[in-house]
């Protein structure tokens, strides 16, 4: 059984109607249409029924393989046997979907995203990359472009800090640029006094990355750029993906802490 997701599964559990009047049967039911619906299962087992009551914080019932047994026999069946577990009658989830209406959670899902976050330990770069993940698995594309940039600028001075700090510094030092504020830098905190597009054009000029990556950036600050601020330019989720790989590829995985 593959792990699920928590965040995700704790919004479809609240876009439940009237979830708290429901039976514990009547959950499990839900819990089963978002395995089948939303995340593509195609069975559901006892073990992940019960999972998914506790990753919600719910009180695991003990007889879930009993109503999974009963709930499939008999008129009117709510399940259907299948060969691993068992799967929703079409009528109970169809009615379900009904039920959920336009509350109904749609999740997008980036695994490279997710793949990254998890080798993370905890820490201000490992929630950066999380609240990306979140707002981008509800569609909120806009403000997870914006998330993951600041998680890659945040491991991009962690770069400098441990590896090229004197480099950084060299180059720094020489600025003539008035809106750099600063002539030197110690720790991640000092880098808030340089405007993003100065600290790119500073790592190439230090030989930090290379003039190919720095013309990713660029770009990638102008997206950036327009998802935080006013705009009529759509961020479906073709364009957050592409945003996503492309730094996680090209300057994420080419340049470690």
């Amino acid at each position: 059984m593959s792990e699920l997701d928590k965040s995700h599964l704790a919004l479809f559990y609240s876009s439940i109607p009237d979830r708290d009047g429901l039976s514990k049967g009547r959950i499990a039911e839900y819990f089963a249409y978002y395995l089948q619906v939303e995340v593509g299962r195609e069975f559901v087992t006892t073990a992940e029924l019960k999972e998914c009551f506790r990753l919600c914080d719910l009180i695991v019932p003990t007889w879930v393989a009993t109503h999974l047994a009963n709930a499939a026999k008999g008129k009117g069946p709510k399940y259907v046997k299948a060969a691993k577990g068992y799967r929703l009658h079409v009528h109970s989830r169809e009615q379900i979907g009904k039920s959920l209406g336009s509350s109904a959670t749609v999740l997008q899902t980036s695994e490279p995203l997710k793949d990254t976050c998890a080798k993370l330990t905890d820490g201000h770069q490992k929630a950066f990359l999380q609240e990306a993940i979140d707002c981008y698995g509800i569609g909120c594309n806009r403000a997870a472009i914006v998330l993951f940039w600041s998680f890659l600028l945040d491991h991009l001075y962690g770069v400098v800090v441990s590896k090229h700090l004197a480099a950084f510094n060299v180059v720094l030092g020489k600025n003539l640029d008035k809106r750099v504020k600063i002539t030197e830098v110690n720790k991640r905190d000092d880098f808030g006094e340089i405007p993003e597009g100065k600290f790119i054009e500073f790592l190439r000029s230090s030989g930090i990355i290379s003039n190919d990556v720095r013309k990713i950036l660029d770009q990638k600050l102008g997206i950036r750029n327009s998802a935080a601020h006013p705009s009529t330019v759509s961020f479906k989720q073709s364009k957050a993906n592409e945003f996503f790989e492309d730094l996680l590829e090209n300057v994420y995985k080419k340049y470690p802490a």
